[in-house]
């Protein structure tokens, strides 16, 4: 730093002389050298008002700098006007202090001379006069190497800088070794754009990649003009700056743009988080997973962790496969999910591994992998992992913390799907605690399932209910009551308790109890309205099984006999639970062979929009005679997991499967 100068010293310098006072640089001297140079200017005035003629970065990035940190620099051939023509000076800055104000010293040394030989009779026209003008912005600040080439793009001297920028030695870059420091995908239109600039014998401006000595690429600006003799190009001169960040912030700004277009006018949780991976493939990877997850508050993750992606974006050759993942406890996801950190992987050329799994489809050629939690309201609310193949530029720092802007976008959207988890939890253990396993009864095996809509928060209509009576029989009965919330759920649960007690008073046809049953819902209950199926079995002396049921506006009971035969019993079907008051309800009564399977079912199982009852109702039927001989457990869970279901709707089914022999045979 130089102190306290005498300002008076620099009057008979005869090189140009600036100081400058304050951060807002504010001219506080200029000698007469530098007001011959560029003419006269006010004490006080900024200095972009006084360099205005001047070619530097508009952003004085390199006199904030020097400011700052107290290190000098230089400017070589730093182009101004002077009487309406372009020359060149050298330019020095170093921080100064006077009268306890830092500032700046700036030296300027015209330089013209020997930058343009012959100045100013020599080869220098006014075509390239117009040009030095028109683009005196060519040799900036922040540039990171200057190159010279001769008319057709071959580089005739050592380029400054291009080989600290590249790794490139003189003798590889030399003529056109240049172009093999370029990205492959970037030459061709860096030569298109070349052939232009020299058709037009105009400025040359492009952006493209270069590869740096540890073997990544960055984006670089490269501007050049032609020096033109008797209307000839002769060479081009011109400078490389590194605008990799400036690039990303640029593309990082568009894509944030890009996906808030996208999700603007979305609701739907499903909707926002497809157009987002629509969006990070293929702008920022070749694939992309994301997993809604359960809210695990205090408690432990149950693994292995079974999830299904709500949305998913396979590179090119994977397979996309909906269907639900195992994670171990050293999987990435839940080591994301634990740590509430992102998990980055990046594979070297030659290393990587033999495949990385995404929904379900070991991918290959990965480059490089992420997993991000996305944390909504205290807890992790969702998952996004996504994978770079082949020569994709692997997944950074940089493009992990994008993926966590970008998911910003979905915040409320997975704010509302958090809040809908916790109504869901609360009216899923009410639920449980309604729906009681099973009772045992020698001889007979029973099976239930209940399933609660994956889409909403409808769980509360669908029950099932199994108990022994007094006398031995069993008593089965399976429900749906309107509406899909904690009322329909508190609803059912008092007519369930009515149907129980009803049931056990006294022995009487089903069709009575319903009857009985739908007086004390129009009385009690006067809004609830729902289907019911009500049945008891009972063994005779002879191990013979008989059903006697009574059907309320409910999908019919299916029998599935040992040889895979299997029909409906739909003899008589009665109004809705709620309708009719007193009227009489029949009763039926249907004989199940040994070895036969009872199945009751709401009717979320057979179901799908825009389809007609008949058509699922065969569906089930096919599917339930094929598993005749399957064991109970796998009978039902079968049945859940293969047929397409309305996914809006709960399901509840309870089966029963009655020994291979009669009682007097056993």
């Amino acid at each position: 730093m130089v102190l306290d100068v005498d300002l008076n010293a620099f009057d008979a310098l005869r090189v140009g002389v600036l100081v400058t006072g304050g951060s807002d640089h504010r001219l506080r001297y200029v000698n007469r050298a530098y007001q011959e140079m560029v003419g006269v200017h006010q004490r006080g005035e900024p200095i972009r008002d006084v360099l205005d003629g001047v070619c530097v970065d508009d952003r004085f990035e390199l006199f904030d700098r020097v400011l700052d940190t107290g290190e000098p620099a230089t400017v070589e051939a730093l182009p101004f006007e002077h009487q309406g023509s372009v020359r060149f000076a050298s330019v020095g800055l170093s921080r100064i202090a006077r009268e306890g104000e830092e500032g700046l010293l700036i030296l300027a040394v015209d330089v013209t001379d020997r930058v343009v030989p012959g100045w100013p009779h020599g080869p220098v026209g006014r075509d390239q006069q117009r040009f030095l003008q028109r683009y005196r912005s060519l040799v900036r600040l922040q540039t990171q190497a200057v190159w010279v080439t001769d008319p057709m793009g071959q580089v005739s001297e050592p380029s400054a800088g291009w080989q600290r920028l590249t790794g490139q030695s003189w003798e590889e870059h030399r003529g056109a070794g240049w172009q093999n420091a370029v990205h492959p995908d970037d030459r061709a239109p860096a030569f298109e754009t070349w052939c232009e600039a020299v058709e037009r014998q105009d400025v040359l401006h492009q952006v493209y990649r270069i590869r740096t000595p540890g073997g990544d690429y960055r984006h670089v600006r490269v501007l050049g003009i032609p020096i033109i003799e008797d209307g000839e190009i002769v060479e081009w001169v011109g400078t490389i700056a590194d605008i990799e960040l400036e690039w990303r912030e640029r593309q990082h700004r568009l894509l944030l743009d890009r996906v808030a277009a996208a999700t603007a006018n979305l609701a739907d949780l499903d909707e926002v988080l497809r157009a987002l991976a629509q969006v990070i493939v293929p702008h920022l990877a070749d694939g992309c997973a994301i997993y809604v997850l359960p809210e695990f508050e205090d408690q432990p993750i149950s693994l292995p962790f079974v999830t299904t992606p709500v949305v998913s974006v396979v590179p090119a050759g994977a397979v996309p496969l909906a269907r639900q993942e195992v994670f171990d406890a050293d999987s990435d996801l839940v080591v994301a999910i634990r740590t509430r950190k992102p998990v980055h992987q990046s594979f070297p050329q030659g290393h990587t591994p033999p495949g990385v799994v995404l929904n379900g489809e070991s991918v290959v050629g990965v480059n490089s992998c992420v997993v991000i939690p996305v944390i909504v309201d205290g807890a992790v609310a969702a998952v996004v992992h996504a994978v770079a193949v082949g020569d994709r530029e692997p997944l950074g720092a940089v493009d992990v913390e994008l993926i966590g802007r970008m998911l910003d976008h979905a915040h409320p959207h997975l704010s509302n799907a958090m809040r809908f988890q916790r109504t869901q939890r609360v009216a899923l253990a009410l639920q449980k605690y309604l729906l009681p396993e099973p009772p045992k009864v020698p001889g007979l095996e029973i099976a239930a399932r209940y399933s609660a809509s994956a889409t909403a928060a409808q769980i509360g209509g669908d029950w099932y209910d199994s108990f022994l009576l007094p006398d031995g029989s069993l008593v089965l009965t399976i429900g749906d009551m309107a509406g899909h919330d904690l009322s329909a759920a508190v609803t059912m649960s008092q007519i369930r308790n009515a149907l129980r007690c009803l049931a056990i008073d006294r022995r009487e046809p089903p069709g009575h109890t319903l009857r009985r049953l739908n007086v004390a819902a129009e009385v009690l209950y006067p809004e609830a309205m729902g289907t019911c199926v009500l049945a008891r079995l009972e063994e005779h002396d002879d191990g013979e099984r008989r059903l006697h049921y009574s059907v309320a506006g409910h999908p019919p009971p299916l029998l599935v006999t040992r040889d895979g035969a299997a029909r409906y019993l739909d003899d008589t079907v009665d109004p809705v639970v709620g309708v009719g008051y007193d009227m009489p309800r029949a009763t039926s009564v249907a004989t199940l062979p040994p070895g036969s399977t009872l199945l009751l079912y709401t009717d979320g199982l057979v179901e799908v929009p825009g389809e007609h009852l008949d058509a699922g109702l065969e569906r089930l039927r096919h599917a339930a005679a094929g598993l005749a001989l399957a064991p109970l457990d796998t009978f039902c869970d079968t049945l859940l997991g293969r047929l397409p279901t309305a996914q809006k709707d709960d399901v509840a089914v309870i089966a029963v499967r009655v020994p291979n022999l009669p009682k007097a045979i056993r």
